[in-house]
């Protein structure tokens, strides 16, 4: 999918860099499945599409994609394929700051400026919860 993406070797292809992606996607993929969620949030060759971009990137969360948490941490917090939520947002930015995402970790202390208290335990909660299923599973 990548070398079609980018034109790597051979014509830039979005179609053919798709259905690749999709094939790898299909198997369980982690990058190409965050690749997919990034090409339906952007509409790459696509029809933008957030549901289907919420889809990929759940996928992707999965298997400790830290850019896929981000991400979907960035579609709650604009309600962008689901409703929005700051406490899901604050949730999945954080276990992505947590593993080095600078991005992640600047828009988790803006959160913590624009939400109340209760909002703040409940996704440092959550936080915990999905640190626990989706990355400890993966640490070395």
């Amino acid at each position: 999918g990548h070398i079609y993406g980018e034109g790597l070797g051979v014509p830039r292809d979005q179609a053919r860099s798709i259905y690749w992606y999709r094939l790898a996607a299909d198997q369980g993929h982690a990058i190409a499945q965050y690749n997919l969620g990034v090409i339906h949030e952007k509409g790459l060759g696509v029809s933008r599409d957030y549901v289907a971009a919420v889809f990929w990137y759940r996928l992707a969360v999965e298997q400790d994609r830290a850019l896929a948490q981000s991400n979907l941490g960035l579609m709650y917090l604009n309600g962008q394929g689901v409703r929005t939520d700051f406490v899901q947002g604050f949730a999945w930015n954080s276990i992505a700051a947590g593993q080095g995402d600078a991005y992640a970790e600047s828009i988790e202390n803006q959160l913590v400026g624009m939400m109340t208290p209760q909002q703040l335990i409940e996704a440092k909660s959550l936080a915990d919860e999905f640190w626990v299923k989706f990355v400890v599973p993966f640490a070395e």
